[in-house]
């Protein structure tokens, strides 16, 4: 599963690496993950240690956990990757039921969440994006390039996908672009220069001010940036460098003060352009900026 796809899910703010296995059609989870955030352990060797202990007491128990768990090779902080002991959608729920307690509890009703939802919908076709021919054809750095990406997320999702808002929204008390001058606004923007990051940049967060659709502005202008990055500097963002908390926070102050948000994406660009797993890891991210806390 040398070109498996791998995702990131996230709950309390820890990930939970994951492996898509083709030939079985389901997905892998990391133990050791799931074992270090119903522990709330951030050290490795204890969290190896405990499910070691956790595994042996198991086996001696004639318990299927164990005989159910399989080792593929993961991505560790160190950039090589090693054989961990991973689990299957039953098994992390048998798993998670071997913690008493409120956390495996809220745990277990997170990781049994349906993927049918619109969100687990559109995540699926972002993944899709990255292999398909239509991501070659998405005009970069223009409204109808933002708006070929969200009819493709949104596609059947949500009726007005790939459509500018007719409507005034706002969000925490932010006013977004009114919706009477919008064209006029998207104009503008789409013929802001876009020749160095700052200018890229700046790009971005008077699109994000725009916020030209109901829903699902964030996760559409995001790989909007990344397709400009790529086309003008040959550079894309590692999503998975920049947390959830500080992403929200330069934000928020981008309107006024754009140069936090630009040291957090200039920090975190890299070269890997048209690497596969830093596409679908980005992915991961730019979703889980948009989850509900």
């Amino acid at each position: 599963m040398s070109n498996a796809k791998i995702s990131i899910r996230f709950f309390d703010d820890r990930e939970v690496r994951a492996v898509w296995d083709d030939q079985n059609a389901k997905w892998w989870f990391s133990v050791l993950d799931i074992v270090a955030l119903l522990t709330d352990q951030d050290d490795y060797t204890k969290t190896r240690n405990y499910w070691k202990y956790l595994k042996a007491k198991l086996k001696r128990e004639n318990s299927e956990l164990v005989s159910n768990t399989t080792q593929l090779k993961l991505l560790a902080r160190d950039g090589k990757r090693y054989l961990t002991d991973m689990l299957d959608y039953a098994g992390i729920i048998a798993l998670g039921k071997e913690f008493p307690g409120k956390k495996a509890n809220r745990f277990i009703e997170w990781f049994t969440h349906s993927p049918e939802s619109i969100d687990g919908k559109s995540k699926t076709k972002a993944y899709a994006l990255f292999e398909s021919s239509f991501i070659n054809s998405i005009e970069v750095g223009t409204t109808k390039g933002l708006q070929q990406i969200h009819a493709y997320l949104f596609g059947g999702l949500y009726d007005f996908a790939g459509q500018i808002r007719q409507k005034n929204i706002s969000k925490g008390g932010f006013q977004f672009a009114v919706s009477h001058f919008l064209g006029n606004t998207l104009k503008q923007i789409e013929d802001m220069p876009e020749n160095t990051f700052d200018e890229i940049v700046n790009k971005y967060v008077e699109m994000n001010i725009a916020h030209p659709f109901m829903e699902g502005n964030g996760r559409s202008a995001r790989i909007w940036l990344d397709l400009i990055l790529k086309k003008r500097l040959k550079k894309c963002v590692d999503w998975s460098r920049i947390t959830k908390l500080d992403y929200m926070n330069a934000m928020m102050q981008s309107p006024t003060n754009s140069s936090i948000l630009k040291t957090l994406l200039n920090n975190a660009l890299t070269t890997k352009i048209n690497d596969r797993e830093m596409y679908m890891k980005g992915i991961d991210y730019s979703y889980y900026y948009e989850e509900n806390d």
